[in-house]
């Protein structure tokens, strides 16, 4: 069952917030740190797995998406406060972290400023920031998307205006994204519409984010790192796994030959997997 609640914060902001606890429950709790553009409902496809290894999943809808209040000009580094302040509204002292595709940067934001609560952080499909030093940060991307995050780092407008003339560019699923999307994670879709039928604003306001500076340095991170990238994505090249598993001390990296960017949660079970031996 999941509990949803809204969460009042100091500045008049509401987070929109999930809870999949039950009753004395002792499992760890893993926030969930939801892609663009999603709503932050906690994985379904990844229940089961979570539940063989006593894993507890807490997510909440990103500023502007779902039910939560917007915050203009937000960088990355703030999802960390937010989720610090979710995490002490449900009593949760410490917990784990996992992120996909634009949600990697936030759930490795909040291992990087939340070093005394995250236990251990998993990256999957992430970006690496724009400015990282030696990373051509565009070469691989499909068309499309290079565009899209090209027009962001220009401004809002620029990026407003390439959004509504615009359709979605079929290159950039991969074959095995594709069947990804037609089995098990058809949630993906099914969530990522619900966050599309409320407007653009989180998803223009995660692209700028992007593409600004951080809020935090990925270097700093010091507690054990997870990176799955699938070696045929075409939405985030996995040049940008390369470089955060080279950059953020003992971080592990596993880099899935033919897995695109959907099909590579493939291997989130056994991530999930490995997350439980860190924490145990």
């Amino acid at each position: 069952m999941i509990r949803e609640i809204d969460i009042h914060l100091a500045d008049g902001r509401v987070l929109h917030a999930y809870d999949t606890t039950a009753a004395d429950d002792t499992r760890l709790p893993v926030f969930w740190h939801h892609g663009s553009p999603n709503v932050g409902s906690p994985p379904e496809p990844l229940f089961a797995a979570a539940e063989y290894q006593g894993l507890r999943w807490v997510s909440y809808d990103r500023p502007a998406y779902g039910g939560s209040t917007a915050m203009p000009g937000r960088d990355i580094a703030s999802a960390a406060d937010d989720v610090a302040a979710i995490a002490d509204e449900l009593g949760i002292e410490r917990f784990a972290v996992l992120g996909h595709s634009g949600g990697g940067a936030h759930a490795l934001a909040c291992a990087a400023k939340l070093p005394g609560r995250v236990l251990a952080a998993i990256s999957v499909s992430g970006l690496a920031p724009q400015d990282a030093d030696g990373l051509d940060w565009y070469a691989g991307m499909y068309p499309g998307g290079a565009a899209e995050l090209r027009a962001a780092s220009a401004g809002r407008a620029e990026l407003e205006a390439f959004l509504a003339s615009g359709d979605d560019d079929p290159e950039m699923f991969t074959p095995e994204d594709h069947a990804a999307l037609a089995g098990e994670w058809a949630w993906l879709a099914r969530v990522a519409g619900q966050a599309i039928k409320q407007g653009m604003v989180g998803f223009i306001d995660d692209d700028l984010a992007v593409t600004r500076p951080w809020g935090y340095d990925p270097r700093a991170i010091a507690v054990p790192v997870l990176l799955v990238h699938g070696e045929a994505d075409r939405m985030v090249p996995v040049a940008h796994a390369r470089w955060l598993a080279s950059r953020i001390e003992g971080a592990e990296a596993w880099l899935c030959p033919g897995h695109g960017h959907i099909s590579v949660l493939a291997e989130a079970p056994a991530a999930l997997g490995w997350l439980a031996e860190r924490v145990s």
